[in-house]
C-alpha cells in the first residue's frame, strides 16, 4: 500500500509527519505501543512541545528513534506582530518547502479565537482579499493546519476554557477537503486541545459540493458562509465561484445543509463603501435568506493595497445591521481589531514577499 503524503513511508526515505496523525496512527506509522501513541501525541497537541528529547515520560531508544524517523515540528515561525491593547496577534510560518502561511490569534474578555488557513494562497482570487491576489500553490496538510492553533495558544492562559477555531483564514476549506476534515478531528481529539465541535467554524465562499458533503459529516461543526451580495452580478466580480456555483444554487445547497444536518449556519458579509452596504443591499440579503434563519456577521473591510476598495463608516456598518434586523435577521458587526498588525487574510505573508523581490 503506498503511503499518502500526510503520511510518509520511512522505508522510502520520509520522515513521519507526526502532527498529521492520532495517536492509534502515530503507533502504528512508528512501530510503538498505543500508549506511547498517545505519549506522543500529548507532547505536541496538549503541551505543545515538537522537541522529542524533552519528551521526558518516552524511553530515551523512544527519543532517539523519533529524532530519527519523525518530523514533529511541521511549521517554523517567521514574524509575529501583535496589538496587546486590542488582544491581536498574528504569525506568518515557513513551510518545509520554503512556502509561508498565516494565522491570527483573537483575545476577548477570556474567550480566544484562532483563525488558521487551509491552503498557501487561494485559488478563487476574490477581488478584495490579499490572499487571492497572490495566487494558489499548494494544500496544506492536516498537521500544517493543526501546528497554526498549537502555535498561537502555546503561550496563552486559557484558564481550563477551550478555544475557538475558526477555518476562516487563507485559501478555500472546501478545496481541501479531507485534510481540513482530519485536522478538526485532531483538534477536537481528547487526548489533544479537546476543542468541542460547537467551538469550530468552518467558512466557505459558496463551493456547493463541500456545502452538501459537509452536511453529512454527522458532527456540530459550525459552517459559515462568505457571501458578500444579494445577486449574481455584484457576487461574481466579487467572489468569482459565483460564476460556477449561483446564488440559486449556493442557496439550494444550504437548504440541503440545513434540513441534513439540522443545524443553522451563519453569513459572512465584508462591508465594501460603496459596493454592498446600502440599506438596498440589507433588503436584498433579507429577501435572499427568507425563512433560513441564517445570522449575518456584518465585516467592516480590512484594506488591501491593491483592490479598489474602502470600508464604510462605523455609521454606516450599524445602518446596515439596524436594516437587516428590522426585516427579522440576527446580525452582528465585528469590532475592527487587526488593522494594525495586517490582520485581513494574505496581508502579512504578502508585504514580506514584496519586501524580498
Amino acid at each position: 500500500m503506498t503511503a499518502s503524503p500526510q503520511t510518509p513511508d520511512p522505508a522510502h526515505g520520509a520522515k513521519v509527519l507526526l502532527s498529521d496523525l492520532t495517536p492509534g496512527e502515530i503507533a502504528e506509522a512508528t512501530g510503538l505501543k498505543p500508549f506511547q501513541g498517545a505519549q506522543i501525541f500529548r507532547w505536541l497537541h496538549r503541551k505543545g512541545v515538537f522537541d522529542s528529547q524533552a519528551m521526558t515520560d518516552l524511553s530515551k531508544a523512544v527519543r532517539r528513534q523519533l529524532e530519527a524517523t519523525c518530523l514533529a515540528r511541521q511549521l517554523t515561525l517567521l514574524d509575529c506582530v501583535a496589538a496587546p491593547r486590542r488582544g491581536a496577534k498574528k504569525a506568518l510560518y515557513e513551510l518545509e518547502d520554503g512556502r509561508t502561511v498565516e494565522s491570527v490569534l483573537l483575545a476577548d474578555r477570556g474567550r480566544v479565537t484562532v483563525c488558521v488557513s487551509s491552503q498557501v494562497g487561494c485559488e478563487l482570487r476574490c477581488s478584495f482579499c490579499a490572499t487571492g491576489l497572490g495566487g494558489f500553490e499548494r494544500n496544506l496538510g492536516p498537521g500544517e493546519i493543526v501546528e497554526q492553533a498549537l502555535h498561537l495558544l502555546a503561550p496563552e492562559s486559557l484558564g481550563g476554557r477551550a478555544p475557538n477555531i475558526v477555518y476562516m483564514g487563507m485559501g478555500e476549506p472546501f478545496r481541501n477537503y479531507e485534510a481540513v476534515v482530519k485536522s478538526i478531528r485532531l483538534l477536537m481529539h481528547p487526548d489533544g486541545l479537546g476543542v468541542g465541535a460547537r467551538k469550530i467554524t468552518v467558512s466557505t465562499a459558496g463551493d456547493v459540493p463541500g456545502i452538501r458533503r459537509f452536511a453529512k459529516e454527522g458532527w456540530q461543526v459550525r459552517l459559515a458562509v462568505s457571501l458578500h451580495a444579494a445577486n449574481d452580478r455584484l457576487r461574481s466580480q466579487l467572489v468569482p465561484l459565483n460564476r460556477k456555483y449561483p446564488l440559486g444554487a449556493l442557496m439550494k445547497a444550504l437548504r440541503y445543509y440545513t434540513a441534513t444536518s439540522g443545524r443553522r449556519f451563519s453569513i459572512e458579509w465584508t462591508l465594501l463603501k460603496g459596493v454592498n452596504d446600502s440599506a438596498a443591499h440589507a433588503r436584498d440579503l433579507a429577501e435572499l435568506l427568507g425563512d433560513l434563519r441564517a445570522s449575518v456577521n456584518l465585516v467592516p473591510y480590512n484594506g488591501v493595497d491593491a483592490a479598489p476598495y474602502a470600508a464604510p463608516t462605523r455609521a454606516a456598518c450599524h445602518a446596515f445591521q439596524s436594516a437587516l434586523e428590522k426585516r427579522g435577521i440576527k446580525a452582528t458587526v465585528r469590532r475592527e481589531r487587526g488593522a494594525d498588525i495586517d490582520a485581513a487574510c494574505g496581508q502579512l505573508r504578502a508585504r514580506r514577499r514584496d519586501r524580498s523581490t
